[in-house]
């Protein structure tokens, strides 16, 4: 069971890195992790990242750990996508916070 659970998120990073055109020296240097790790997570048979490591790939994937995670999960669904854009959006500092708000008004006004 670990064995295919480590298999399906491989898969997962491959895809992933692949969708973004990333090498894996690019993913290594974006998540703080050497290419020889990466290169295990996508291929060995049981590799456990550590928490703090799939939040980093979630993160340059803009997909959540639960994606991640999840076995019967293979495409990112709208739910995913919107659960990464409003925790991006609960980590905005109070300027910039204002500033999407703003613009949300402005672009709510354009409809009218």
């Amino acid at each position: 069971m670990a064995t295919k659970a480590a298999t399906v998120l491989g898969e997962k990073i491959r895809t992933q890195r692949k969708r973004l055109n990333l090498t894996l020296d690019q993913l290594a240097e974006k998540t703080g992790s050497s290419k020889s790790y990466i290169w295990e997570l996508e291929n060995r048979p049981v590799v456990r990242p550590s928490a703090d490591k799939l939040a980093r790939l979630a993160e340059v994937f803009e997909v959540t750990v639960e994606f991640l995670l999840d076995d019967n999960k293979t495409e990112v669904t709208k739910s995913d996508a919107d659960e990464v854009f409003f925790r991006r959006i609960g980590q905005l500092n109070a300027k910039k916070r204002a500033q999407l708000e703003k613009f949300l008004r402005a672009i709510d006004d354009d409809d009218e």
